[in-house]
């Protein structure tokens, strides 16, 4: 039993309210370590604190500073964040828009650009949380980001982030001044240039003040105070600390409904004449699928594999989200469906190279981000943490090494582990009010030692 006298100096709860499963760590900050973890499903049928009030329980029951420690929390709890995408042209600003949304931790419900005629009327048909309106080069035609916000003007009242040419920005906010808005600098400034830090922060900024709120999650006042930002973004945030201690870095979360890729990557400025995409690759990425997953998208999973064989496995997991394998029959038919999720997923997330004829000669043209000199790969998800030993290997067999076939630009030499303990939410979390800790916490995934 934990002694009475013991105190909550020095530790601090860090909660996921996940969309199934709200989980919780006690973590000492002088140590970097977590003593005491708990999890619950998430309640969101009554009021998703009544999950965290059990999991608080639970690590007073193991440790009684829990007990008077602050909070810390994230949430992808009620649908997570939802963002719906408006820019001009389709290859350009509307597809900045898609990659930063979800460099926001945010799932994108739609993307429409003015330029190929999309109604943009619609915009609420998808249900966003927030649009975030693009448009423009700096310097470039003010005109169609001025029609765009005109028409979500008259047809989205909802909370809107402006990242669009610098020289209409006044003019933008002035026609949207009723919506709950946020300005941030422009994610396109010019042509093959992607600088998505200031939207990040202005869609952190109005899910915490417009959309965490409006789902009606709680009733109880302590959940907005305590939540700190949409789950992806968090761990995301918790991704990028982890590459400053591994080197360059790649998490891979396969979940129930997605698979998701967070990748922190140096570039090299020597490749940038390599690519063929408009819009330019960032170190921090992340890629979501919604289609590959383990149990709401178990059955599209192999279908997008091609592995047939799957198929009935897949249906059983659909029909039950809640499955749990018994035996190793059914753990082996997890890891199958994992393998396949993570393979595709990476390679989406990847791209690959491949040598084309130029009017320069025989030249190396890439799509998608180079993950080969990765230093690191991260395992996360129910499938990895709770899997049988030597789960990692079998799940990422495939997908990374030398043998990796086809031009794809998969990990070669990557160390592999698992955060098994759910470290990544915990340091994104703590990053900003505890570095340290934070520091310390997630060089527990790498092989550095612990100061």
């Amino acid at each position: 039993m934990p002694s009475p006298e013991a105190s909550a100096e020095g530790v601090v709860v860090c909660v996921d309210f996940g969309s199934t499963f709200t989980k919780a760590s006690l973590v000492d900050l002088a140590e970097g370590r977590i003593v005491a973890a708990a999890e619950h499903r998430t309640t969101i049928d009554t009021d998703v604190l009544d999950g965290y009030d059990a999991c608080l329980a639970s690590l007073a029951g193991q440790d009684a500073r829990a007990v008077d420690a602050p909070t810390l929390a994230c949430s992808s709890a009620g649908g997570g964040l939802r963002i719906a995408v408006v820019g001009n042209e389709e290859l350009v600003t509307a597809e900045a828009g898609r990659r930063v949304a979800l460099s926001s931790g945010g799932k994108v419900v739609a993307v429409l650009a003015a330029g190929r005629g999309d109604d943009l009327s619609r915009v609420g048909d998808s249900e966003p949380d927030v649009v975030l309106l693009t448009g423009g080069t700096d310097g470039g035609n003010p005109e169609p980001i001025l029609a765009s916000a005109r028409e979500l003007a008259r047809s989205w009242s909802g909370p809107v982030v402006v990242a669009g040419m610098t020289e209409a920005r006044d003019e933008v906010a002035g026609i949207l001044a009723a919506n709950p808005l946020v300005v941030a600098p422009n994610i396109v400034p010019r042509i093959g240039v992607l600088a998505p830090d200031g939207a990040r922060a202005a869609i952190r900024e109005l899910f915490l003040s417009h959309v965490i709120g409006g789902k009606h999650l709680s009733s109880r006042e302590d959940f907005l105070a305590m939540v700190h930002g949409a789950t992806p973004d968090v761990v995301l945030t918790g991704v990028e600390l982890l590459a400053e201690a591994a080197g360059d870095t790649v998490v891979v979360d396969v979940g129930g409904a997605t698979t998701d890729v967070h990748s922190v990557v140096e570039l090299d400025p020597e490749d940038a004449g390599l690519g063929r995409e408009v819009v330019a690759t960032t170190r921090v990425t992340r890629t979501v699928e919604g289609d590959l997953g383990m149990r709401w998208s178990a059955v599209t999973t192999p279908q997008a594999s091609g592995r047939t064989d799957l198929a009935d496995a897949a249906a059983r997991r659909r029909a039950d989200p809640g499955f749990v394998p018994v035996d190793d029959l059914e753990s082996a038919l997890d890891e199958e469906l994992a393998r396949e999720a993570v393979g595709l997923a990476l390679r989406r997330h990847a791209g690959r190279s491949k040598v084309v004829v130029s009017p320069e000669g025989r030249v190396v043209e890439r799509t998608g981000k180079d993950l080969r000199e990765v230093d690191l790969l991260v395992g996360s998800g129910g499938v990895l943490r709770h899997g049988r030993e030597g789960v990692a290997e079998r799940v990422f067999d495939g997908s990374v090494g030398e043998h990796v076939e086809g031009g794809w630009q998969l990990p070669r030499r990557a160390d592999i582990t698992v955060d098994s303990d759910y470290v990544l939410a915990a340091v994104g979390l703590l990053a900003d009010e505890h570095p340290d800790a934070a520091r310390r916490l997630v060089r527990r995934l790498t092989a550095a030692e612990v100061a």
